[in-house]
Protein backbone atom coordinates (compact mmCIF):
# COMPACT_ATOMS: atom_id res chain seq x y z
CA UNK A 1 0.00 0.00 0.00
CA UNK A 2 0.93 3.56 -1.03
CA UNK A 3 1.13 5.99 1.77
CA UNK A 4 3.80 8.59 0.56
CA UNK A 5 4.89 9.54 -2.30
CA UNK A 6 8.03 12.03 -3.65
CA UNK A 7 8.47 12.80 -6.94
CA UNK A 8 8.21 15.14 -10.11
CA UNK A 9 5.07 16.65 -10.87
CA UNK A 10 4.46 15.80 -14.60
CA UNK A 11 0.60 17.35 -15.08
CA UNK A 12 -2.36 18.73 -12.92
CA UNK A 13 -5.49 19.47 -13.05
CA UNK A 14 -8.20 20.29 -10.54
CA UNK A 15 -8.98 16.33 -11.21
CA UNK A 16 -6.31 14.86 -10.75
CA UNK A 17 -2.42 14.86 -10.91
CA UNK A 18 0.60 12.82 -12.06
CA UNK A 19 3.76 12.51 -10.32
CA UNK A 20 6.52 10.54 -11.63
CA UNK A 21 8.98 8.92 -9.12
CA UNK A 22 11.54 6.43 -9.96
CA UNK A 23 10.32 5.81 -14.16
CA UNK A 24 6.44 5.55 -12.48
CA UNK A 25 3.80 7.90 -13.31
CA UNK A 26 1.29 7.82 -10.59
CA UNK A 27 -2.03 9.24 -11.28
CA UNK A 28 -2.73 10.64 -7.84
CA UNK A 29 -6.84 13.11 -7.01
CA UNK A 30 -6.47 15.58 -4.41
CA UNK A 31 -8.34 17.89 -2.92
CA UNK A 32 -8.78 21.54 -4.56
CA UNK A 33 -7.15 22.96 -0.70
CA UNK A 34 -4.01 20.73 -1.69
CA UNK A 35 -4.32 21.27 -5.30
CA UNK A 36 -3.49 25.24 -4.96
CA UNK A 37 -0.41 24.93 -3.55
CA UNK A 38 1.20 22.52 -5.61
CA UNK A 39 4.50 23.85 -6.89
CA UNK A 40 4.82 23.98 -11.08
CA UNK A 41 4.63 21.06 -13.28
CA UNK A 42 8.05 19.62 -14.14
CA UNK A 43 8.64 20.97 -10.05
CA UNK A 44 9.78 18.23 -7.21
CA UNK A 45 6.18 17.22 -4.93
CA UNK A 46 5.25 15.00 -1.85
CA UNK A 47 1.96 14.00 -1.05
CA UNK A 48 0.59 11.89 1.90
CA UNK A 49 -1.03 9.29 0.19
CA UNK A 50 -4.40 7.05 0.80
CA UNK A 51 -4.44 4.30 -1.34
CA UNK A 52 -7.98 2.77 -1.92
CA UNK A 53 -8.57 -0.81 -3.32
CA UNK A 54 -11.35 -1.28 -5.73
CA UNK A 55 -12.25 -4.59 -7.94
CA UNK A 56 -11.94 -2.84 -11.00
CA UNK A 57 -9.03 -0.21 -10.13
CA UNK A 58 -6.81 0.82 -7.20
CA UNK A 59 -7.14 4.86 -6.66
CA UNK A 60 -4.65 6.89 -4.98
CA UNK A 61 -5.29 9.73 -3.05
CA UNK A 62 -3.02 12.70 -2.35
CA UNK A 63 -2.54 15.29 0.19
CA UNK A 64 0.34 18.07 1.12
CA UNK A 65 -0.13 17.66 4.88
CA UNK A 66 -0.73 14.90 7.43
CA UNK A 67 -3.42 16.85 8.76
CA UNK A 68 -5.34 16.77 5.61
CA UNK A 69 -4.98 13.07 5.42
CA UNK A 70 -5.86 12.69 9.20
CA UNK A 71 -9.36 14.79 7.78
CA UNK A 72 -9.78 12.71 4.69
CA UNK A 73 -9.72 9.41 7.05
CA UNK A 74 -11.90 10.74 9.71
CA UNK A 75 -14.20 11.37 6.94
CA UNK A 76 -14.21 7.73 5.62
CA UNK A 77 -15.31 6.63 8.88
CA UNK A 78 -18.68 8.10 8.70
CA UNK A 79 -21.04 6.41 6.96
CA UNK A 80 -21.97 6.50 3.73
CA UNK A 81 -19.34 8.68 3.17
CA UNK A 82 -16.74 7.11 0.08
CA UNK A 83 -13.15 8.90 -0.68
CA UNK A 84 -15.07 10.79 -3.91
CA UNK A 85 -17.37 12.51 -1.11
CA UNK A 86 -14.83 12.53 1.70
CA UNK A 87 -12.52 14.56 -1.21
CA UNK A 88 -15.36 17.13 -2.04
CA UNK A 89 -15.45 17.81 1.50
CA UNK A 90 -11.75 18.44 1.83
CA UNK A 91 -11.96 20.73 -1.46
CA UNK A 92 -15.01 23.28 0.08
CA UNK A 93 -14.00 23.67 2.80
CA UNK A 94 -10.71 24.28 4.62
CA UNK A 95 -9.01 21.53 7.31
CA UNK A 96 -8.77 24.34 9.58
CA UNK A 97 -12.29 25.53 8.96
CA UNK A 98 -13.70 21.83 9.10
CA UNK A 99 -11.66 21.06 11.77
CA UNK A 100 -13.85 24.42 14.06
CA UNK A 101 -17.17 23.33 12.41
CA UNK A 102 -16.97 19.92 13.98
CA UNK A 103 -15.49 20.95 17.12
CA UNK A 104 -18.23 23.60 17.46
CA UNK A 105 -20.50 21.11 16.01
CA UNK A 106 -21.50 23.38 13.16
CA UNK A 107 -23.58 21.28 10.63
CA UNK A 108 -24.97 23.69 9.30
CA UNK A 109 -21.28 25.49 7.72
CA UNK A 110 -20.81 22.01 6.72
CA UNK A 111 -24.06 21.44 5.03
CA UNK A 112 -23.51 24.71 2.74
CA UNK A 113 -20.45 22.63 0.87
CA UNK A 114 -21.58 21.72 -2.34
CA UNK A 115 -23.35 18.43 -2.72
CA UNK A 116 -23.21 17.60 0.88
CA UNK A 117 -26.94 17.91 2.37
CA UNK A 118 -28.56 17.95 5.66
CA UNK A 119 -28.42 14.62 6.72
CA UNK A 120 -24.92 14.16 5.62
CA UNK A 121 -24.13 17.18 7.14
CA UNK A 122 -25.53 16.33 10.75
CA UNK A 123 -23.90 12.21 10.34
CA UNK A 124 -20.13 14.02 9.84
CA UNK A 125 -21.17 16.15 13.14
CA UNK A 126 -22.50 13.30 15.28
CA UNK A 127 -19.67 10.74 14.04
CA UNK A 128 -16.59 13.59 14.60
CA UNK A 129 -17.22 15.67 16.82
CA UNK A 130 -15.31 13.34 19.41
CA UNK A 131 -12.57 12.25 17.39
CA UNK A 132 -11.89 15.33 16.26
CA UNK A 133 -10.92 16.44 19.89
CA UNK A 134 -8.14 13.77 19.83
CA UNK A 135 -6.41 15.34 17.19
CA UNK A 136 -3.84 18.21 17.93
CA UNK A 137 -6.18 20.89 18.70
CA UNK A 138 -3.43 23.84 17.49
CA UNK A 139 -4.08 22.59 14.21
CA UNK A 140 -7.17 24.24 14.06
CA UNK A 141 -6.18 27.80 15.14
CA UNK A 142 -9.28 30.75 15.10
CA UNK A 143 -9.67 32.83 12.00
CA UNK A 144 -7.08 35.71 12.61
CA UNK A 145 -8.09 38.93 13.55
CA UNK A 146 -10.04 41.28 11.34
CA UNK A 147 -11.63 38.20 9.24
CA UNK A 148 -15.06 37.38 10.57
CA UNK A 149 -18.59 38.19 9.07
CA UNK A 150 -20.33 41.50 7.82
CA UNK A 151 -16.70 42.41 6.69
CA UNK A 152 -15.87 43.00 3.11
CA UNK A 153 -13.86 39.78 3.52
CA UNK A 154 -16.98 38.14 4.16
CA UNK A 155 -19.14 39.74 1.02
CA UNK A 156 -15.87 38.53 -0.78
CA UNK A 157 -16.09 35.13 -0.27
CA UNK A 158 -19.63 35.27 -0.63
CA UNK A 159 -19.62 37.15 -4.46
CA UNK A 160 -16.72 34.32 -4.88
CA UNK A 161 -19.06 31.15 -3.92
CA UNK A 162 -21.25 32.76 -6.23
CA UNK A 163 -19.60 32.64 -8.99
CA UNK A 164 -18.56 29.13 -8.59
CA UNK A 165 -15.46 28.88 -6.95
CA UNK A 166 -15.33 26.66 -3.84
CA UNK A 167 -16.01 28.99 -0.25
CA UNK A 168 -13.04 27.10 1.25
CA UNK A 169 -10.54 28.03 -1.52
CA UNK A 170 -11.96 31.58 -1.78
CA UNK A 171 -11.45 31.91 1.63
CA UNK A 172 -7.75 30.97 1.67
CA UNK A 173 -6.98 33.12 -1.15
CA UNK A 174 -8.48 36.24 0.20
CA UNK A 175 -7.14 35.58 3.40
CA UNK A 176 -3.74 35.76 2.43
CA UNK A 177 -4.60 38.79 0.22
CA UNK A 178 -6.00 40.89 3.19
CA UNK A 179 -2.59 39.47 5.30
CA UNK A 180 -0.63 40.82 2.84
CA UNK A 181 -2.03 44.10 3.31
CA UNK A 182 -1.96 46.14 5.97
CA UNK A 183 -4.09 49.02 5.57
CA UNK A 184 -7.89 48.66 5.53
CA UNK A 185 -8.69 47.14 1.59
CA UNK A 186 -12.33 47.47 0.07
CA UNK A 187 -14.42 44.78 -1.41
CA UNK A 188 -13.74 45.77 -5.01
CA UNK A 189 -10.23 45.64 -4.50
CA UNK A 190 -10.35 42.58 -2.59
CA UNK A 191 -11.95 40.90 -5.59
CA UNK A 192 -10.50 42.16 -7.93
CA UNK A 193 -6.93 40.84 -6.76
CA UNK A 194 -8.76 37.48 -5.71
CA UNK A 195 -9.56 36.95 -8.72
CA UNK A 196 -6.19 37.89 -10.68
CA UNK A 197 -4.54 35.27 -8.25
CA UNK A 198 -7.58 32.56 -9.47
CA UNK A 199 -6.63 32.94 -13.05
CA UNK A 200 -2.98 32.10 -12.42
Amino acid sequence: MIAFLEGRLLFKTPESIIVSAQGVGYQVAVPLSSFYDLPAVEQGVRLHIYTHVREDAILLFGFLTPQEKELFLLLLGVSGIGPKVALNILSGISSQELGQALLAEDSGRIQKIPGVGKKTAERIVLELKDKIKKLNLGSFPSLKPGVQEGTPFEDAVSALVNLGYPRGLAEKVLGQIKNETEEQISLEELLRKALKSLSR
